[in-house]
């Protein structure tokens, strides 16, 4: 597609919006990467790579871009198609309840329901209904952290806590590493790299979350091009994706406090879980897109005092 020709003929945003969607529902694109659909995905491409804020399109959409402006949006529109990456990818960021983190390849794109979760119990202003007290977490730890977005908003909810983050991948380190320095929290969070809680070893926290690869391998077997980008490691749960849920879950105990939990992000394994730990009491936590994606278990129901 001749890119010049588009910049002389699209002047507008509204211009570059209905022609982002209509080069995006021909081409078939998946979404799934913080946005559900043409329009939104080609509302948020446009709008991050004006460095305006993505979810205030109406304001703009008859403002006349300048050149530079209308040339960049009609190549990240044309890479879009071209490539199949998800926008996040071409514009560099992702966002989390409007807390924006830079993202690459070297992870995958963050739109875990714990985040939504995180903001929607600490910012209620009757107090969580699950999670601990912020001002009572001296420590907490994200498992599998990827861009390190999860550990960086526990730091903010939990200005007491010193923060773990662990990822086997030292590319996704990196990532989190400037994600920790954007958001001027490295007197919080300490990064580490390793499988899991290995690296951990002695320590013991208020609250452990995770968001671990949970994907089986039939559903990566049929991943469109958009999810094929990301690193494979980052969703590879295993034949029935649990594999690493159940090690977390076996492990868990031995890095909690007995007043402490864990929160738990597992896609939709919850029957094969529940049938498999039958003696373990799960919270199964609501939100936006899901009721059974996240589960919540005390330190007690992990029989914590029992492992001390």
């Amino acid at each position: 597609m001749n890119t010049d020709l588009i910049t002389q003929e699209l002047v507008t945003l509204r211009d570059y919006w209905r022609y982002a969607i209509s080069r995006f529902n021909a081409a078939d694109l998946a979404y799934g990467h913080g946005t559900g659909n043409a329009g939104d995905d080609a509302a948020f491409l446009l709008l991050d790579s004006l460095d305006l804020p993505i979810d205030t399109l109406d304001p703009f959409l008859d403002a006349r871009l300048l050149p530079h402006e209308r040339k960049l949006l009609a190549e990240r529109i044309e890479t879009r198609v071209s490539t199949r990456k998800p926008s996040s990818y071409i514009t560099g960021h992702s966002y989390i309840q409007g807390v924006r983190f830079h993202v690459d390849e070297r992870v995958i794109v963050p739109r875990s329901h714990i985040g939504e979760i995180l903001f929607a119990e600490y910012t209620n202003p009757h107090g969580s209904n699950w999670l601990p007290d912020p001002m009572m977490v001296e420590r907490a730890v994200d498992i599998c952290t990827g861009s390190g977005c999860l550990a960086v908003i526990m730091a903010k909810f939990f200005p007491q806590a010193e923060v773990d983050a662990v990822d086997l991948s030292a590319d996704a380190l990196e990532v989190a590493r400037l994600n920790v320095a954007e958001h001027e929290v490295e007197g919080q969070v300490t990064l580490h790299q390793g499988d899991l809680f290995k690296p951990l070893d002695g320590r013991r926290y208020d609250l452990i979350i995770t968001n671990p690869p949970y994907v089986d391998h039939e559903a990566l077997a049929g991943y469109p091009p958009e999810y094929q980008a990301e690193p494979r490691m980052a969703h590879d749960g295993g034949e029935d994706g649990l594999d690493l849920v159940r090690e977390i879950l076996r492990e868990a105990p031995k890095y909690l406090t007995p007043e402490g939990g864990l929160l738990c992000e597992i896609g939709s394994g919850r029957e094969i879980l529940e049938e498999e730990f039958p003696h373990l009491e799960f919270t199964w936590l609501e939100t936006a897109e899901s009721q059974d994606a996240v589960f919540w278990i005390t330190a007690e129901h992990l029989g914590v005092e029992a492992a001390l």
